[in-house]
């Protein structure tokens, strides 16, 4: 298979409600062609396309290219171009923090061990994988950073760099994302031993001091529980939603429930995009139709329907993403499939929620919150 081949092939379907095809409309992007697989995103203009409308592009885009390539395996994802007054630059410069970030995503859980640094880097890389998004990721973890050993660069240091006259640090580049963590700037065997004004000072570095740049979305992998991070975050950056990472078991979902009513707060109130569970079943390579449920089923989707959240998707157990994770090659960059559409749905549904939040924002708003 050649890209210009799919694009041939794909010249042939119709863009939704348009006599245009989907190639002339620009709407196929970042096309990834690994053996006898192709993976491509189609961008929409809109957040509120209907699911029916969705899935006849689908398969009107599967039945185009198997019939040029009879044989190929193919994935396709959905994304919507980036918009919305959310975080409008007037928020910005009150907040003084993340000026050229469009869209600011908290990745949280109640408590430690259900994933939630694997979830939010895989997440950064499902968004970045969509083509032409510039994506950060911050690991607002200080006293247990793991985002650089994750991403494959714990023995690099960053370097600063003037910016309109003021020392700033520049994040490491790695798989097309800026990210930027405590772990790159202290000895990995030194424990972080600070109070909490001490972390929330670094926090306010970790947004006003690192040349972020321009970026549609900033990731940030926050630390498991509730405490000053999160307040300090919620305060002093402009928050477009937060995603909850739990497990199903009932003790995961129980924390990750004082994480909704967190940040529902008064005062601290940032929407929360929804609930995504990690660990949700193993499925073995061998079977890779089976679903095995080691700790419970549903307990995420639950958690949602308690709160009218919208549910994000499940995360299988596979032993390839704890691997990855291990070695610096998160899941996104293997050649798993599964986990790999896993991730791909799951940061799909984010994007819609922060679409549709963004275009949802007056503004009346806006003023309220200046």
């Amino acid at each position: 298979m050649k890209e210009s081949g799919i694009y041939e092939a794909l010249s042939k379907v119709k863009g939704i409600d348009s006599d245009k095809d989907v190639v002339s409309l620009e709407m196929i992007r970042n096309i990834k062609i690994v053996e006898d697989r192709v993976y491509f995103t189609v961008v929409l203009d809109s957040p509120n396309i209907s699911i029916d409308k969705k899935e006849k592009l689908r398969k009107d885009c599967l039945g185009a290219i198997h019939e040029t390539y009879p044989m190929a395996k193919v994935l396709v994802s959905f994304n919507v171009k980036s918009g919305g007054k959310r975080n409008d630059p007037r928020l910005f410069e009150k907040k003084g923090a993340l000026e050229g970030v469009k869209n600011v995503i908290p990745v949280f859980s109640g408590k430690g061990g259900v994933g939630k640094s694997t979830v939010a880097t895989n997440l950064a890389l499902a968004i970045a994988a969509k083509g032409n998004v510039k994506v950060g990721l911050m690991d607002a973890d200080i006293y247990g950073p793991s985002g650089h050993i994750m991403m494959g660069v714990r023995t690099e240091r960053p370097h600063m760099r003037d910016v309109d006259g003021k020392a700033k640090i520049v994040p490491i580049m790695r798989y097309g994302i800026a990210m930027m963590s405590i772990g790159l700037l202290v000895d990995e065997e030194q424990a972080v031993v600070w109070r909490g004004p001490m972390v929330s000072s670094a926090i306010r570095q970790f947004t006003r001091d690192v040349d972020w740049g321009d970026l549609d979305y900033l990731i940030i992998d926050m630390p498991p529980g509730t405490g000053d991070i999160h307040l300090t975050i919620a305060q002093s950056v402009p928050v477009t939603g937060v995603v909850i990472v739990t497990t199903p078991q009932t003790v995961a979902v129980a924390d990750a429930r004082k994480g909704v009513t967190m940040f529902n707060q008064p005062g601290l109130k940032a929407p929360v995009l929804g609930i995504v569970e990690n660990m949700s079943y193993f499925t073995p390579a061998e079977l890779p139709e089976n679903k095995y449920y080691i700790f419970g089923q549903g307990g995420g989707k639950k958690l949602a329907d308690e709160f009218g959240l919208p549910f994000l998707g499940e995360i299988p157990l596979v032993k390839s993403i704890r691997e990855g994770g291990d070695i610096g090659v998160p899941a996104m960059m293997g050649d798993d499939p599964i986990t790999k559409a896993a991730f791909e749905a799951f940061s799909e549904k984010v994007i819609q929620q922060v679409e549709a939040l963004n275009a949802e924002v007056s503004d009346s708003e806006i003023e309220a919150k200046l």
